[in-house]
């Protein structure tokens, strides 16, 4: 399951926070805000499918996140090289690198961060 693009936005408020009632979600968010009650409606979906967890604290709702960045991003990323790339990961990097408007100093430290993958796999 997965979540439609407002909602990721409020996930990233929420992940930034690690904990947040309403209010402090709101502040997050740029001018011109979102109406509380569309706010309340997003944590509400997002609590149904299971992203978003809440304590209970007199009339108010303390949220949050149950599902971790990092596991979010990496299922995106790993179906984006499945569906578009035959699941070929290296068709993805290729792509990535020619693509995009990476610095040299970018592509180094790729180059870093695949040697050190590269040295943990050897040992």
């Amino acid at each position: 399951m997965s979540l439609s693009q407002s909602e990721e936005e409020l996930m990233q408020h929420l992940w930034e926070l690690e904990k947040a009632f309403m209010k402090d979600l709101l502040e997050e968010y740029p001018d011109p805000k979102p109406a509380p009650t569309t706010v309340a409606t997003l944590l509400k979906r997002m609590t149904e499918k299971g992203f978003v967890g809440y304590e209970q604290m007199g009339r108010s709702r303390q949220y949050y996140p149950l599902v971790k960045k990092s596991d979010y991003f990496s299922k995106h990323v790993n179906g984006l090289i499945t569906k578009f790339f035959d699941n070929s990961a290296s068709q993805f990097a290729s792509f990535f690198t020619s693509e995009t408007d990476l610095s040299e100093e970018e592509l180094k430290e790729l180059k870093s961060l695949i040697d050190d993958e590269l040295e943990k796999k050897k040992s």
